[in-house]
């Protein structure tokens, strides 16, 4: 169990926008290499649908050295259908509407928590945008 949660930590699944997969793809995905199941706490399908990965409090596999002190919430999509694999900020508004009411809900409960991007703890394009200016551009 996490003891504290200081981060909230956004990713994309780094498929292009054509592929709507959610939870069960990503837990399958990372249970093929040797994780006991998902890593992502929330995953938002393309459709908006916020789906539960790991139980909230559990230590997730998303952030390397990050792990033991975040959530971590994955939105489906984020790179090109050029098969190139190309960061893209390509999520749907549905997306966009259900990642900002998870994270108004999850500041709510760990208010302490910084929401930062992927990228901004690891050498990755993820998740495909800049996770500040968007908090700057719809007030959170």
């Amino acid at each position: 169990m996490r003891k504290r949660t200081k981060y909230i930590i956004i990713h994309c699944s780094a498929t292009p926008p054509t592929l709507d997969i959610g939870k069960e793809e990503i837990d399958k995905w990372h249970r093929q290499r040797g994780w006991f199941g998902i890593g992502y706490h929330f995953v938002i399908r393309r459709n908006g649908a916020v789906e539960v990965g790991r139980p909230v409090m559990e230590v997730g596999a998303h952030a390397q050295g990050y792990n033991a002190v975040s959530v971590g919430v994955c939105l489906i999509g984020g790179v090109d259908s050029s098969g190139q694999t190309k960061p893209q900020n390509n999520f749907t508004p549905q997306q966009w509407e259900s990642l900002l009411r998870l994270l108004k809900t999850l500041k709510a409960r760990f208010p302490e928590a910084k929401i930062i991007g992927h990228n901004e703890v690891s050498n990755k394009a993820c998740p495909s945008f800049d996770v500040q200016k968007w908090k700057a551009a719809v007030g959170l």
